[in-house]
């Protein structure tokens, strides 16, 4: 192919996300990865009881390992944020909840409105092996088989994604063992190709919350037995599970370019492909199987892969597999490669742990980021090379240390490879951006006589609002992320590619110092020729920011929402408020309200009203009428009848 053919082939990547061990975010990521940072830790004990299971002695029903990547506060949910009950809140299966959280993040750092989306084709494809949250639920007896269980279905997973932002595009889950969100980002980018999506989003979730799968890695003989992936180790034993959840953004690069979008990187091409009959069993990796596929991925980019800088391996730290990989890579990626820049090979997973299913996303992140900043993190763990990889014959080399990416007087290449014990094999080749692909920064205005912009914020609650200007206000001190942004760069972002909120706050700068003063004082907007739009804004009135920012601008990454999170888990008790309708209302109103709403308006539909007169049962120990519930048609109604429920029961 010539590069007019690749381009138009070409994918960008416009925006991610991730929570994952040590990181809850891209940019904790980068600094944990910079410092080499071991982000795995003992087993916690609201996942299971580890000191019941351990043993260092291989056995029946014995774990091998106490240390796992586990991501910190897995329960937390902003439940009112997506017009959930309490109730729909703690049944919802967590890789769920997060998921949406994660991919509302990548959407904004993206610049991409959710409000404008909806409707659209946009395309949605997660990368997940688990349901734990479902399989122990149902574990617990017959009685916990109920209905609400149908939403904990692995099919939900993106689903629950294109329902929450009304995306119409392609919606699927893929399953092939740890390749999983390798071979969504793949088919995602077929998806854009063929112009079925115009936008998708590529997802890997992992939460590992019983010790089942531990258990039959223990007993194969593949559970690293002190919790580290040792990539390339003689002493590798085995993987640390660990657990994920990352979101990337995609879009084709013509329309991400049209659209001003900011460019992290490009996805020149992909390949997956499955081991066949190379190899004597389906669960052992071939190594005829992966030069296949990295063959292929570079010829889909039109890239030699001679000229490939660095590839984030799969790198679990398998004794079996690791040789394989590193062989199948030399001789690929190898050929023809000078002997003075040798290939840079990595691996994430000797950071947080080997996210199975996710583990590729995790991988495509750091990769990413490696690019973006012009270095290659070490990879930990790797004291003597493995004498089963032949080193002094394949111009491999693994960082002991940060380095940076070599400068050949072109966009740096990396590829991220993924292989599974479904014995599907996936590889991605991205690039950085060209300079042309990178829009300039509008020169920084000067103090005096400077323009005025008015930086719009909103949030779903009063709480949130609070939260988002403090954070505003610590990104645009001197030392804030955004000094490094022009005042107008910033103020556009915020007006154009954030989606507003009932509650707003607006505010007018000619400089980083004006706004943040007013972020943290009184709004300065009176007297100013820009306060009557302000109050339109403040009014929930829709304005045409694009014209009054007289045209086209920059995007910018901005500070994220600031989640009102609490925490939601089976088996937990919430505040009831007070009394049985501040209750009832609590865990099934899913908008807000006074006494004249309608309960249908709110959420509390026939079926919610069935799962009421349940519940009602229990909490009042009164025999309470279906009918007289169903006769019920404002929460003022609603308030009444309980009281009477609630005098019944004295």
């Amino acid at each position: 192919m010539n590069r007019s053919d690749v381009d138009a082939r070409a994918v960008a990547v416009i925006g991610m996300a991730c929570r994952l061990p040590g990181a809850s975010g891209t940019d904790e990521l980068w600094a944990l990865l910079r410092d080499g940072v071991d982000a795995t830790g003992e087993t916690p004990p609201d996942r299971y009881d580890v000191d019941a299971l351990y043993s260092p002695v291989p056995g029946p029903g014995r774990v091998a390992g106490r240390r796992a990547g586990y991501v910190d506060g897995i329960a937390e949910f902003d439940a009112e944020f997506f017009g959930m009950s309490a109730t729909e809140a703690v049944e919802l299966d967590p890789q769920q909840r997060l998921l949406l959280m994660t991919a509302w993040e990548a959407l904004e750092d993206a610049g991409q409105r959710p409000d404008l989306l909806a409707g659209s084709r946009t395309g949605v494809f997660v990368g997940n092996a688990r349901a734990d949250h479902l399989e122990l639920a149902l574990r617990q007896g017959p009685d916990t088989a109920t209905a609400s269980q149908l939403n904990n279905f692995r099919s939900l997973l993106p689903a629950r994604i294109s329902h929450a932002f009304d995306f119409r595009g392609p919606s699927v889950v893929v399953d092939t063992a740890c390749s999983s969100s390798l071979v969504a980002v793949h088919q995602a980018v077929q998806s854009l190709r063929a112009r079925e999506s115009p936008l998708a989003l590529a997802a890997g979730v992992n939460l590992k919350l019983r010790p089942d799968e531990d258990l039959v890695m223990s007993q194969a003989g593949a559970m690293s037995a002190d919790g580290r992936s040792r990539f390339g180790d003689a002493g590798a034993d085995g993987h640390a599970p660990s657990d994920a959840v990352a979101v990337v953004v995609l879009k084709r690069l013509a329309d991400a370019l049209a659209d001003g979008d900011r460019i992290r990187a490009v996805v020149q091409g992909s390949a997956v492909g499955n081991d066949g009959h190379t190899s004597d069993s389906v669960l052992n990796p071939s190594l005829q199987g992966q030069i296949e596929v990295l063959r292929w991925a570079y010829e889909d980019a039109g890239i030699d892969p001679a000229d490939v800088d660095y590839v984030e391996a799969h790198g679990s730290g398998s004794p079996a597999l690791d040789p394989l990989e590193l062989t199948a890579l030399g001789r690929v990626l190898g050929a023809g490669r000078p002997a003075d820049r040798p290939l840079l090979v990595g691996s994430v997973k000797t950071n947080i742990g080997h996210a199975e299913a996710a583990g590729g996303m995790a991988g495509l992140v750091k990769a990413v980021l490696c690019l973006e900043h012009g270095q290659v993190p070490a990879s930990l763990h790797l004291s003597t090379p493995n004498p089963e990889v032949a080193w002094d014959e394949l111009p491999l080399v693994v960082p002991g240390t940060l380095v940076d990416l070599p400068d050949r007087g072109r966009p740096a290449v990396a590829g991220v490879s993924g292989q599974g014990s479904s014995a599907l094999n996936a590889h991605v080749v991205i690039r950085r951006p060209d300079p042309v692909e990178t829009p300039v920064e509008t020169p920084a205005e000067p103090a005096a006589g400077a323009a005025p912009y008015l930086l719009l914020l909103s949030a779903r609650g009063p709480g949130a609002l609070e939260a988002l200007a403090r954070s505003y206000a610590a990104y645009l001190a001197p030392d804030g992320a955004g000094a490094a942004h022009s005042v107008r760069d910033i103020c556009f972002s915020a007006a154009t590619r954030r989606q507003h909120h009932t509650h707003r706050l607006a505010v007018v700068g000619s400089s980083h110092e004006e706004l943040a003063a007013a972020l943290t004082g009184s709004p300065g907007v009176d007297g100013r020729p820009l306060s009557a739009v302000a109050h339109r804004y403040r009014r929930g009135e829709d304005v045409d920011w694009e014209k009054l920012f007289g045209g086209s601008g920059r995007f910018v990454p901005l500070p994220t929402y600031p989640w009102q999170t609490e925490r939601y888990w089976p088996g937990e008790r919430h505040d009831d408020g007070g009394d049985l309708a501040s209750w009832v209302l609590r865990e099934h109103a899913r908008t807000g309200f006074d006494d004249a709403s309608s309960l249908t308006d709110i959420g509390i539909d026939s079926l919610a009203k069935l799962r009421i007169v349940v519940e009602l049962t229990k909490r009042s120990s009164q025999d309470v009428d279906p009918e007289e519930l169903g006769r019920l048609r404002t929460v003022g109604e609603l308030r009444r009848w309980t009281r009477s429920l609630e005098a019944a029961a004295r």
